[in-house]
């Protein structure tokens, strides 16, 4: 076996090995432990476009632990679709941790850098995993990790937040649990490739509980990405987190869609039975009700780091809606919109929180205030993002509207999905249209009290700008991204090429 071989696992392990070396050097050498974790984020980069540069032969690879073969040991699985994770989660990363360091946000407790780490394990667990249960693992490291992250910096509001946070998803913990427990007592395994051939041999009296399984586990992952109706914890807790760790989380959602995607062509596929397609009927609803609730929410919000939060609900359900039907065309067109919205409502929380270290009390309060330092550059920044999140051309977020309104059409319910996507867009139109008058021009009432702040360095506007240059070379290069996303879509709805290439059996 050489080096290359053990790409597959390099991107657990780097940030297994950071987490704990930042940790020590954290108390007594502070620059050391930055550098060490800013070092770790680049190998990670660099492991994640490796693993992507290699999957572009369309070969679904297998990396087995401890030499035992799947589906007896624990497997991890290369292929296009956890390749294109690992690159948007390596590049979310870098930028968010370039940010924290330049604003000092690392500064305000001790754990920051491991607690960071920790949590890149976990969604790179996540991403290549070739197994349910290591990914209720993988799930666990990450959720553990942002518990941390969340409380980061302290305050009454954000552990009142926090507490309902980690009651949720202890619940969802739980249900994941049960429905392991289901699926292996139905089949004596929880392999994904070979789970994909079990349940194909399971008889009829089986079928309803293979049904509540995949509903239980399909209920899980709506959890995670903050499906319609149990999503209310999310807009709460990504309001009072800080607004740097929330740009990490805006990656968290997407984490619940990606999982869906991996198991539901997977294991309930046409072939399950009673569980085939087992989310259809209620996730295009769903989906709908959270793309309306997030565009109001976003034209409601009272704040900008509510407002953001509210952007990523509703990113949330515009994605779910071509994902929902569940076709090659419209998950490659969900693939490229899960991208940009990612990098876009990031870029929300980042400009949030530049805008509010400068505007003093006035924080990210949606009211008008006296002018601040760099005020013209935060208001293009919150313009660029803005245009990004709600779909307007010439940014990306407008070419992944156009694929998703482009596939749809003709599909069952093709109708309600134009109009929701049609009708929101104008709805968040309006709403960051609002608010971005009211922070940057709109003149403060006369005797408002002048701002209070430090001298902020313009530097802090770098990592907001790296994440919009993305955005922007995602809109240049889209022709070459929408090429990635169909061939990623056309292997991902093979189910039958993944369990050859890690059974070598059939379906």
């Amino acid at each position: 076996m050489i080096l290359l071989d053990h790409l597959s696992i390099t991107p657990i392990v780097i940030p297994a090995v950071i987490a704990p070396v930042t940790m020590l050097l954290m108390r007594r050498h502070k620059m050391a432990a930055v550098t060490v974790s800013l070092a770790g984020c680049a190998a990670m980069l660099v492991a994640a476009i490796a693993a992507f540069v290699i999957a572009q032969d369309d070969v679904i690879r297998s990396y087995t632990l401890g030499g035992w073969p799947a589906p007896f040991g624990i497997v991890l699985i290369l292929d296009r679709l956890a390749a294109m994770m690992l690159v948007l989660a390596a590049v979310l990363a870098i930028s968010v941790l370039v940010h924290a360091i330049i604003t000092g946000a690392d500064q305000r407790g001790w754990h920051f850098h491991p607690l960071f780490h920790f949590q890149l394990m976990g969604l790179n667990g996540a991403f290549l995993t070739g197994d349910l249960f290591n990914l209720f693992v993988f799930f666990e490291v990450l959720l553990i990790a942002s518990y941390g992250l969340m409380l980061h910096g302290q305050g009454a509001l954000r552990l009142k937040a926090g507490v309902a946070y980690v009651v949720v998803n202890i619940v969802g913990s739980a249900l994941f649990l049960i429905a392991l427990g289901l699926l292996y007592g139905l089949t004596a395994t929880l392999n994904m490739a070979d789970l994909a051939v079990k349940v194909v041999l399971l008889g009829p009296a089986d079928q309803g509980l293979l049904r509540i399984a995949g509903l239980l586990l399909m209920t899980v992952f709506g959890l995670k990405a903050a499906v319609v109706p149990i999503h209310l914890w999310l807009p709460r807790t990504y309001a009072a987190t800080m607004p740097v760790v929330a740009a990490l989380f805006a990656i968290m959602t997407k984490v619940g869609v990606y999982a869906m995607i991996r198991t539901v062509p997977l294991i309930f596929g046409a072939q399950a039975g009673a569980a085939s397609w087992v989310p259809a009927p209620y996730l295009l609803p769903a989906a709908i009700l959270g793309a309306v609730i997030g565009f109001v929410g976003i034209l409601t919000a009272r704040g900008m780091r509510e407002q953001a939060a509210f952007a990523v609900l509703a990113s949330t359900g515009t994605l779910l809606m071509p994902v929902s039907l569940w076709q090659e065309v419209t998950l490659a067109a969900a693939l490229y919109y899960l991208v940009q919205a990612t990098l876009a409502g990031a870029a929300l929380f980042l400009v949030a929180d530049v805008t509010m270290r400068r505007r003093g009390q006035y924080a990210d309060a949606i009211v008008p205030s006296p002018h601040f330092a760099g005020q013209d550059m935060a208001g293009l920044l919150y313009l660029v993002a803005a245009i990004a999140a709600v779909g307007l051309p010439p940014l990306a977020g407008f070419v992944g509207k156009l694929l998703i309104l482009d596939a749809s059409f003709g599909i069952t319910g093709w109708q309600v999905i134009w109009a929701t996507i049609l009708a929101t867009t104008l709805v968040g139109v309006i709403g960051f249209s609002r608010s971005g008058s009211t922070l940057f021009w709109k003149a403060a009432p006369e005797h408002a009290d002048a701002i209070a702040a430090s001298r902020r360095s313009n530097a802090e506007f770098v990592a907001p700008i790296m994440l919009l240059a993305m955005l922007v070379l995602l809109t240049i290069a889209a022709g070459w991204v929408t090429t990635q996303t169909r061939a990623t879509a056309v292997q991902v709805m093979a189910p039958d090429r993944y369990v050859t290439a890690i059974l070598g059996a059939t379906l």
